[in-house]
C-alpha cells in the first residue's frame, strides 16, 4: 500500500521488514530504547504505517499490535525531529484507529506526558500510570526465583492472560529467548505465583513484564532478575505498586520519566487485572 497524501509529496506506506533501517533511525532520533530485535518482533506480528519521503526516507511511523480478538496496542508513534509539527503523527494515528475500528478492536497505548495531550484530543482516556526507573550499575545477586522452564509456560501464559486481558504468547516467548538468564518464575503455597522477563535494548536492558499475585513475590522476582544482568537497566513500575517503587528508589534507581496507560473511547478502561501487573513489558508492547 502506498498513497500520496499531498503534503511535501510524501506518502503513507505499509511498514514491513524492508523498512527496518528507517524504523531504527526513528527510535534513535527520539532516544528510545528499541533495538533491531524489538522492531523485528513488532513488524512481524503487528500492522504498521509510515510516512515516506520521495527519496525513501521514513519520516514517521505508527504500529498497531493485535492482542487476542478484542484489542490492539498502538505503539512507535514517532516522527523525525526535522519533520515534527507537520501533523504526521496525527494522520498515522487516525489511519491506525480507523483500521482497528474496522476490526472492532479497542485501542490502547502508553503515553508520555507530551503525547498524552495529543492522545486525549484523539479520544483516549487515562486508565493508570507507571514510571520508568533506571539503574546504571550492577545489582547484587539474588536467588529467590527459579529459571523459567518449558513446563512453566502454561502457567505463565494463563496468569499473563488474566493480567493483560489477552494472550501475548508470541511476545513472551520472544522475550524469554532473548534474555533467558532473567526469565524467572516464583512458586508459593502450592500455586504459581508470578513471572518476570527482560530483554536487551538499544540503551539498556528492559525488565518486564513482571506479573505476580502479591507485592512480596513481585519484589523477589525483580531482585532476582536484576541480579542476573549487568547495568544499565530500565524497569517500568506501576504507580499502584508504590511499595515496589519505593524499594527501587532505596536501591539507587532514579525516575527517568512517567507514562499513562490510556484506552480509546469514553469508558477509558483497560482489559485485564491491572492490580497484578507490577511492571509492564514496555510502552511499545503493553
Amino acid at each position: 500500500m502506498a498513497s500520496t497524501d499531498g503534503q511535501d509529496n510524501d506518502c503513507i506506506v505499509a511498514l514491513d521488514q524492508r523498512h527496518l533501517a528507517g524504523c531504527l533511525a526513528l527510535s534513535r532520533s527520539a532516544n528510545w530504547n528499541q533495538n533491531e530485535a524489538d522492531w523485528r518482533l513488532m513488524l512481524g506480528f503487528g500492522r504498521g504505517w509510515g510516512i515516506s519521503a520521495p527519496e525513501g526516507t521514513l519520516r514517521a511511523s505508527t504500529i498497531a499490535l493485535p492482542y487476542g480478538t478484542d484489542f490492539a496496542w498502538i505503539a512507535m508513534v514517532l516522527v523525525l525531529p526535522e519533520h515534527r509539527r507537520k501533523g504526521y503523527a496525527s494522520r498515522l494515528l487516525s489511519v491506525a484507529l480507523a483500521e482497528m475500528e474496522k476490526q472492532k478492536r479497542v485501542t490502547l497505548l502508553d503515553a508520555t506526558p507530551a503525547g498524552r495531550e495529543v492522545y486525549m484530543q484523539a479520544g483516549f482516556r487515562d486508565c493508570w500510570g507507571f514510571k520508568r526507573f533506571s539503574l546504571s550499575t550492577a545489582f547484587p545477586l539474588e536467588r529467590k526465583a527459579k529459571p523459567l522452564a518449558s513446563t512453566h509456560w502454561p502457567q505463565v501464559l494463563a496468569l499473563d492472560a488474566v493480567a493483560f486481558g489477552a494472550s501475548r504468547e508470541t511476545v513472551l516467548r520472544n522475550l524469554a529467548a532473548r534474555k533467558p538468564s532473567a526469565a524467572l518464575v516464583a512458586e508459593g503455597d502450592g500455586q504459581f505465583a508470578g513471572f518476570v522477563l527482560a530483554r536487551e535494548g538499544r540503551e539498556a536492558i528492559q525488565v518486564g513484564p513482571l506479573v505476580a499475585r502479591d507485592a512480596g513475590t513481585a519484589r523477589d522476582l525483580l531482585a532476582a532478575a536484576l541480579g542476573a544482568m549487568p547495568g544499565p537497566v530500565y524497569v517500568d513500575i506501576a504507580d499502584h505498586a508504590a511499595a515496589l517503587q519505593g524499594w527501587a528508589l532505596e536501591r539507587g534507581f532514579v525516575v527517568q520519566r512517567s507514562f499513562t496507560r490510556m484506552a480509546h473511547g469514553p469508558e477509558g478502561r483497560t482489559p485485564g487485572e491491572a492490580s497484578i501487573v507490577f511492571c509492564p513489558a514496555g510502552p511499545e508492547l503493553g
